[in-house]
């Protein structure tokens, strides 16, 4: 990052070079003043002194239309740095000019509530996006994004719903441009992650028909939202509504297969509540056939050794181990061998387990598809790109692809 600094600060300089040279074409009296600022720049960023450097480009630079780009773009890579002090400053230096424009103005405003939201002075940017919003149309749009990210770090989630419906592309009777494209993520996509954190606050506040609804409309935005079918599963089974949970559990298979292991305890659950313990097996199996997951795998093998014994668990696994090869798999198979093998043999397989099992616990769970974030949980908000819902299971097969 630092040669990457010091090279674009050197086309800094010829870029002011330049535009000094020119001006003094049209005004030889500022010949003296200027190009001073502009070689005491040049000198410190010769002795490698880029940071002061910077503050002596600055002074060189007046700030106009033609130069307040040049100033944006320098807050902007220092605030990329972390240098958010000196960004500020910067910002706030184009704000104390009297000659730039009100869409200069609104254009600085902007950098200046970015540099806010990277310093974590977060009231002082929502102040400044909220302003932008109600004054400046050409920056309502991506004023209005950088109020999501406020209102996300304030988990505000009331705030952050009201934004992002103000997002949401408006329904017209022209078709939209081909070449259209949402900036980042979809808001609808976004909106049915803030509807699950609102209702899962109500859901822990024991408002669970508030929740419900809530959960409802994340699905209306975004059909494919498991996580919102998932919670739902969750608060049919806390109000006393097992069937109703199994519905909506059962949707994941549909939508989103590689998240069937993660609904398995719930299910599990609302079976047990409808009388339908059995049933539950022969369900897992269906989803095994169509999708093949170690996990579930796992899961028919427990329930085989619990109504069958252990010689079916162990035929099974071993059928389904050649097909499809997992750590966890063996393990459970390991586990399942007659207790009564002695010597060598026995201690071998003892550490075997061990080693296995130490395996399984290294290994990573989760993915982002969007970033490549790897995690042993499971994240709706990635820590990574921090887009929403893009993590998720992984498979024993691609598990193996990245490591």
């Amino acid at each position: 990052m630092t040669d990457f600094f010091v090279f674009w600060l050197l086309f800094f300089a010829v870029g002011i070079g330049w535009f000094l040279g020119r001006r003094s074409l049209h005004a030889p009296s500022i010949r003296s003043e200027l190009p001073s600022q502009y070689y005491r720049g040049l000198n410190f960023l010769l002795d490698g002194r880029p940071d002061v450097a910077v503050d002596a480009f600055i002074n060189a630079l007046e700030v106009n239309s033609d130069t307040l780009e040049t100033h944006i773009a320098l807050g902007n890579l220092l605030r990329k740095r972390g240098e958010v002090d000196r960004a500020i400053r910067i910002h706030q230096n184009l704000l104390a000019r009297p000659s730039l424009s009100q869409e200069h103005i609104h254009l600085a405003h902007l950098e200046l509530a970015r540099d806010y939201v990277s310093a974590g002075l977060l009231d002082r940017a929502e102040r400044l996006l909220l302003d932008l919003v109600e004054e400046a149309p050409e920056q309502r749009l991506v004023a209005r994004r950088h109020l999501l990210d406020v209102y996300q770090s304030e988990r505000d989630w009331s705030q952050a719903i009201k934004i992002a419906i103000e997002l949401l592309p408006k329904k017209k009777l022209l078709k939209t441009s081909p070449n259209f494209k949402e900036r980042g993520q979809a808001v609808a996509i976004v909106l049915a992650h803030y509807y699950c954190e609102l209702a899962f606050q109500k859901k822990s506040s024991g408002e669970f028909s508030l929740s419900r609804e809530l959960l409802n409309k994340a699905i209306f935005h975004d059909r494919y939202c498991v996580r919102a079918l998932i919670q739902l599963g969750e608060i049919e089974l806390m109000s006393g509504r097992p069937k109703e949970a199994i519905k909506f559990l059962k949707q994941i298979r549909e939508f989103a297969p590689e998240f069937i292991s993660e609904t398995i305890f719930l299910l599990r659950d609302a079976f047990g509540k409808v009388g339908q313990t059995d049933t539950i097996t022969n369900y897992l199996k269906e989803c095994y056939k169509s999708h093949p997951n170690p996990t579930i795998a796992l899961e028919i093998a427990e329930d085989l050794l619990l109504e069958e014994g252990s010689e079916s668990a162990r035929e099974f696994l071993y059928k389904e181990l050649r097909e499809h090869p997992s750590l966890g798999g063996l393990s459970k198979l390991i586990k399942l061998q007659p207790i009564n093998l002695k010597g060598n043999i026995g201690k071998n397989l003892d550490q075997l387990l061990k080693l296995v099992d130490i395996l399984i616990k290294q290994r990573t769970k989760y993915r982002c598809d969007h970033c490549g974030f790897s995690g042993h949980q499971l994240h709706w908000y990635c820590p990574g790109c921090k887009y929403w819902g893009t993590v998720r299971p992984l498979h024993s097969e691609e598990i193996e692809k990245i490591t």
